[in-house]
């Protein structure tokens, strides 16, 4: 029977009461090829990457150089992504390698090609480089009876394609995909995981430490952890109010997320997600110009505490300000990303002085902070987004050749379905 059940239970998130029965019950599974490039690597030079200490350096000749991938026994000696070439120790077992970009796009071409042959492309969303988000609702059922069966299946073709062993988690929403994959699947020797919206109160209420969730990071963590919130269910049952006093709308994200929560689609959210953080603030008063820059510093501060709490870096601000007489606004792009509550601040005041009229009285003020990028060594989102746009072309190629198979593939069926009919 299905895995996924109509639960009509009333659960009490924070001050909210949730019917999951109101919420989406889709099948989707979230596959990790976890340290892809540096177990690529390994692979391609005819070595088990679960037996051997391998990183990738961006630069094997500089010393400075960032890690930016590296197998699982070395990550037991403390190297890691971000860590730098000369924490590496000099050992005769540890292999040092420069990225081939080549050779990780064909692998990444030969996953997909796999899943294609089950999935429609639209049913698939690569989320990060080694996470692959898959909708199977409508497909799983033409090859096994259960989604289980289907995930073991594509996990075996992928590992006989590529010799890279990946695991899976299976929800009834990406989040809980994500959770099942992060928390079950290292539990099993299939290495699948199924979480369930009835699995909520006994599986993910008790995950600790809060990191572990998709969504929350150390820094954020932390902040949490000093309102006395150390599990899930600690943050599921604090008032959502609170909440959203302290982190705007992420205080409401963080309620749905510990109640296992998600109303993204995979379909619809199929190129990488690109969130904003923003305010729009419409004051009960008019406020003099002078005025004007305490309040949007404090504007700023709330938006870069966000930033910081999800180790995000904005690159683009925009910014409005409404007055009795015309709405100003202007955006700007930075060269480098910040979360730097002064140098964002710095940019809005800066245009506020030459575009504002300083006896004019202002009722309203939106801020947008948006192109956010993750807070992480620049060499490496240099090297990370080369990876995606080449990957995500080539990924274009394999789907247009593929569809283009499969039409000429029913072609040739229905001209000699018609030929055996005569």
């Amino acid at each position: 029977c299905s895995y996924i059940m109509m639960i009509q239970t009333n659960v009490l998130g924070g001050d909210v009461m949730y019917n999951y029965s109101d919420f989406q019950e889709r099948y989707i599974l979230c596959l990790s090829l976890h340290n892809f490039f540096a177990n690529v690597s390994c692979v391609s030079k005819g070595i088990n990457p679960n037996e051997n200490k391998l990183a990738v350096i961006s630069d094997t000749k500089r010393q400075g150089a960032i890690v930016i991938s590296a197998t699982e026994p070395l990550q037991e000696l403390g190297i890691k992504t971000g860590s730098r070439l000369f924490e590496i120790p000099h050992r005769n077992d540890i292999f040092i390698i420069n990225p081939n970009m080549k050779q990780y796009i064909n692998y990444a071409n030969t996953i997909y090609k796999v899943l294609l042959n089950y999935v429609h492309a639209d049913d698939i969303q690569q989320h990060r480089v080694n996470e692959i988000f898959i909708d199977v609702t409508d497909y799983y059922k033409q090859y096994c009876d259960k989604p289980s069966e289907f995930a073991a299946r594509i996990r075996a073709e992928i590992e006989q394609e590529t010799q890279l062993n990946c695991h899976i988690g299976i929800g009834p929403n990406m989040l809980l995909s994500k959770l099942a994959l992060d928390t079950e699947s290292y539990q099993h020797d299939q290495s699948i995981g199924l979480l369930n919206y009835s699995d909520i109160r006994d599986k993910v209420w008790p995950i600790h430490p809060l990191h572990k969730v998709w969504g929350i990071n150390d820094r954020l963590e932390k902040e949490l952890n000093e309102l006395g919130l150390y599990t899930v269910g600690d943050l599921a049952r604090y008032p959502v109010n609170k909440l959203t006093q302290l982190y705007g709308t992420m205080g409401n994200e963080l309620n749905l997320i510990s109640n296992g929560i998600d109303t993204n689609n995979v379909s619809e959210t199929h190129s990488i997600y690109n969130p904003d953080i923003k305010c729009e603030v419409a004051f009960e008063k008019q406020y003099q110009y002078y005025e004007m820059k305490e309040i949007i510093l404090q504007q700023v501060e709330r938006l870069t505490k966000q930033l910081r709490s999800r180790n995000l870096l904005v690159k683009t601000i925009a910014f409005s300000l409404k007055s009795n007489a015309n709405t100003i606004s202007k955006s700007y792009t930075l060269k480098d990303g910040t979360n730097i509550t002064m140098d964002i601040f710095r940019v809005i005041w800066s245009f506020t002085e030459q575009l504002c009229d300083k006896h004019e009285k202002y009722s309203a003020l939106n801020i947008s902070l948006t192109q956010l990028v993750p807070e992480r060594a620049r060499e490496l989102n240099l090297f990370i987004d080369t990876f995606e746009r080449e990957r995500d072309e080539a990924l274009a190629l394999v789907t247009n050749e593929m569809s283009v198979n499969h039409t000429n593939r029913r072609q040739e069926e229905s001209i000699h379905n018609l030929v055996d009919h005569r």
